[in-house]
């Protein structure tokens, strides 16, 4: 019985280091919610994208547990106050755009 409690107390850290990682990883997302939320977005974009941009996008917004609007309109806004030619191209900017306005008409 003594040799379970270190293995039940090495688990018990285990799932509360767990659990504090899903807390963190839940705020992170809740911010990125609450910050898309609370910016004033006074016009709607409409633009048409490819399939592979469309599912680009859709992972890397999965991946990053943001809404893939929300990352659009930050490529968007790091894509115009880029000043580097090597960043994303105006082609990649017009394609990102038409799937924002995709999606905008989708949910109306």
């Amino acid at each position: 019985m003594l040799h379970d409690r270190p293995v039940k107390s090495a688990r018990r850290a285990r799932h509360d280091a767990i659990r504090a990682q899903i807390a963190d990883e839940e705020i992170e997302a809740t911010e990125a919610e609450v910050a898309e939320n609370a910016a004033a977005l006074d016009v709607s974009l409409h633009l048409r994208i490819s399939r592979s941009l469309d599912a680009e996008l859709r992972r890397r917004a999965a991946d990053e547990h943001i809404p893939t609007s929300a990352l659009v309109r930050r490529l968007l806004t790091q894509a115009v106050h880029r000043r580097d030619s090597s960043g994303i191209t105006p082609a990649e900017v017009e394609e990102i755009a038409r799937r924002v306005a995709r999606e905008e008409l989708q949910r109306n």
